[in-house]
């Protein structure tokens, strides 16, 4: 790789250990990757929650705060895996609390903004069109390549802190203009009708497409999805085909026309209403029992924060209901009233975290839970294989079923 006189500083450890560390495991990453030199990055987004990081990573993280290093470049965290203000009542134990709360003070150390959250690009630090940024979140990375028209790829926990402290990433994959064009080409011959079809939608593509290096270009959609929609949209098609990059012709920046990113030549493939109804048949539920209901996966946003408790309002459930959002979210959120509004009808709302990255495992056999609904396709995806049945419904079907006590 081609390095500038910083970079090779920063390699004979000018700027300190964890720098040096940090500039070789970009190049590792660069090489294997074909990559000819670094891109400057404005911003860096960590997944490093302590379930994945462990101890180990835990103290890797101090050992960077005791040198007094710090990142260079404005730095976030996605959701985490502990509420410390409610993890006892989920069963979460004090050595989890103990290893978040340790990890917290680290990142705070090194210069890391505690902002929890994979929905940064509704609330804060958004990038924009030709953004070049390192992101991890795959929710994160897909909304913000193919709808702020940013440039990122999937970055490790690791790749992404080495950038905090370097400023940079290397340049290959999505950083690439070439990269970036359509290499799969989708029709839509149903039109998704609420958030949760979108994700259903999403799924369905991404499990086709299959690849982290496909990027589809979808037609045929009559109407413009909202914020929320083709954020579902986008982390269940992450989360099914590993995609972190989309087009939809006439609707996301880099798309005006099929002919903008390369897709005339490509054969056309048919979404069907049958594509939709086999997704939406493998999460049908298992019987009418139900142990809890989780909506997350992405953090909810104000607008479904509002939507969820107007479902709440003068309520009470009778199966357990956590809904989760962002530290940023829940301050809006509960001065408006709507988390009031669902903790009064008996349900949990968690801030900072996400269901499925806070020991989902543990807490589901601390619980005795395992028939689970959602409204997230992405969540139902990826629960199962934490021994959980999981079930997909739109929102007001799952809160609905809360209160009931049953699927509905």
């Amino acid at each position: 790789m081609r390095l500038t006189d910083e970079e090779e500083a920063m390699l004979t450890g000018d700027m300190g250990p964890h720098v040096q560390w940090a500039i070789d495991h970009q190049i590792k990453i660069g090489t294997f990757f074909d990559a000819a030199d670094m891109v400057p990055v404005s911003q860096a987004h960590m997944m490093a929650d302590p379930e994945s990081c462990g101890d180990a990573g835990t103290a890797f993280m101090e050992d960077i705060a005791r040198n007094k290093s710090k990142v260079v470049i404005p730095m976030i965290t996605d959701p985490r895996g502990v509420d410390l203000s409610y993890y006892r009542p989920l069963g979460q134990t004090e050595e989890m609390a103990s290893l978040e709360r340790r990890f917290i003070i680290a990142c705070e150390a090194i210069g890391i903004m505690m902002t929890n959250t994979c929905i940064n690009y509704q609330t804060i630090m958004p990038p924009v069109f030709g953004d070049h940024v390192a992101y991890g979140d795959t929710g994160v990375v897909i909304y913000s390549n193919s709808v702020c028209g940013a440039r990122s790829n999937f970055e490790g926990g690791p790749s992404a802190l080495a950038a905090g402290l370097t400023g940079r990433t290397p340049r290959y994959g999505l950083h690439l203009e070439q990269n970036r064009t359509a290499t799969r080409r989708y029709r839509v011959t149903t039109q998704p009708q609420e958030l949760t079809d979108w994700g259903v939608l999403g799924a369905v593509i991404g499990r086709k497409a299959g690849s982290y290096w496909e990027v589809p270009v979808i037609e045929g959609l009559d109407h413009a999805p909202t914020s929320d929609e083709i954020k579902h949209f986008g982390a269940a098609m992450a989360s099914y085909g590993s995609t972190p990059l989309f087009h939809i012709v006439g609707i996301t920046p880099e798309a005006p026309t099929i002919e903008a990113v390369g897709g005339t030549g490509l054969s056309e493939e048919k979404i069907t209403s049958a594509d939709i109804a086999a997704l939406r048949d493998s999460f049908a539920g298992h019987g009418d029992q139900l142990d809890v209901v989780v909506l997350a996966a992405p953090q909810l946003s104000l607008v479904e924060m509002r939507e969820a408790a107007s479902y709440c309002a003068g309520r009470r459930v009778k199966t357990p209901l956590i809904v989760c959002t962002s530290p940023q979210v829940y301050g809006d959120a509960t001065r408006m009233g709507f988390v009031g509004t669902i903790e009064d009808a008996d349900g949990t709302v968690l801030q900072g975290t996400c269901f499925y990255n806070q020991y989902a495992r543990e807490v589901g056999e601390a619980n005795g839970w395992v028939n689970l609904l959602s409204n997230s396709a992405k969540i139902v995806n990826i629960l199962g294989g934490y021994g959980y049945r999981p079930a997909l419904a739109s929102m007001q079907d799952c809160i609905e079923a809360a209160i009931e006590g049953k699927m509905t």
